[in-house]
């Protein structure tokens, strides 16, 4: 807390130290959507290189001006909130004042830049994520506030926590953990009681992009057990994007990355070498959209695919067919093919890259 307090007390003083010497308060953080700014490792994935170009947000400046208002507030409320040991979510603040701050998203960009400018991860900012992800399987923990928690696999999922920090005594005898990318596909093995059938498991759900908190759980769940993680994605370009935000991390959250990554998720399915290899009808298989050829060209530029041929070997194969699949395309074999057949086997004899 000390540490968060005299971080923004010195931002506070250069503003005060400028006003004094008739100079217009400037706030300056890392540029965080700049790829010169990333370095990619292997055992960490995406990072900010340490001397990365600057912006600077202007207090003279017409266009950033309400930025640098609005990061002020903001950086009032988190120290605050530290002083008083009280937490708030993005939702939290951004209705503290909506007409000021116009929407969700202006929040949400502004408490990671502060983050980025303070070099301070954000749940220190005692800013909490609304969670959007699931958990079920052979897991228990206890929160932060006591409440045992057990995610026993049932018809029913457990929120992602969304003060990942705080849990503790984590318990499991699982073998292996599975990230599901979307919501239905996730009930549809909850409902073929999948974690209990093949052996004990974590599955985990971020329902598409994953927030930060289900980024968090992951790496906590990783460094607490150290089992095998698997991802289940569609087979386009979009659900290998997001296999790549847990695995390597994202762009726009790269100075935080040794607390979000774990490089060492497996790419279990939906391949697409897996469509020809299954024999789907092509009839069930979607067209590429231009959306879909840019999301993919940017993909194959990527630093990460240099160490991972076989990757790149499978984009290859998306890109030539033009083609895309969900993994509901396997219901086209079977209506429990996915939880009966392909996921037994996959996990059975290393069918995973």
């Amino acid at each position: 807390s000390s540490e968060v307090l005299e971080a923004i007390e010195n931002v506070i003083h250069d503003v005060l130290k400028s006003l004094a010497q008739d100079k217009a308060p400037v706030l300056t953080l890392a540029n965080r959507s700049d790829w010169r700014n990333i370095e990619f490792t292997d055992s960490v994935g995406l990072q900010m290189i340490p001397c990365s170009t600057t912006k600077q947000i202007r207090s003279d400046c017409p266009r950033s001006a309400p930025k640098f208002a609005l990061m002020l507030k903001i950086l009032s409320m988190i120290y605050k909130m530290v002083q008083s040991n009280t937490y708030a979510t993005k939702r939290d603040i951004y209705y503290s004042d909506t007409l000021l701050f116009r929407s969700q998203s202006v929040v949400d960009n502004i408490i990671n830049d502060i983050s980025c400018m303070l070099k301070i991860p954000r749940r220190s900012l005692h800013i909490l994520s609304t969670t959007k992800g699931f958990v079920a399987g052979n897991l228990s923990y206890t929160e932060e506030d006591g409440t045992k928690v057990n995610c026993t696999c049932g018809a029913t999922a457990v929120t992602v926590p969304s003060n990942v920090e705080g849990i503790k005594n984590l318990i499991s005898h699982a073998k292996f953990m599975l990230i599901v990318e979307k919501d239905a596909t996730f009930q549809r093995l909850l409902d073929d009681d999948f974690c209990h059938k093949l052996s004990p498991c974590i599955m985990i759900t971020g329902r598409g992009v994953p927030d930060l908190n289900t980024r968090l759980f992951v790496r906590k769940l990783w460094d607490s057990f150290q089992i095998p993680i698997f991802t289940l994605v569609d087979a386009d370009p979009h659900g290998v994007e997001i296999m790549c935000i847990y695995k390597y991390g994202s762009v726009s959250m790269s100075f935080e990355a040794h607390h979000l990554t774990v490089p060492s998720i497996k790419w279990l399915g939906l391949l697409p070498s897996d469509l020809e290899r299954l024999n789907i009808r092509k009839d069930v298989l979607i067209p590429f959209t231009k959306q879909d050829q840019n999301k993919l060209a940017s993909l194959q530029k990527r630093s990460y695919l240099a160490c991972q041929p076989t990757w790149k070997k499978e984009l290859e194969i998306m890109a030539a067919s033009k083609l895309k699949a969900e993994i509901q395309v396997l219901t086209s074999l079977s209506s429990d093919y996915l939880s009966r057949v392909y996921l037994p086997n996959k996990l059975q004899f290393g069918g995973w890259l």
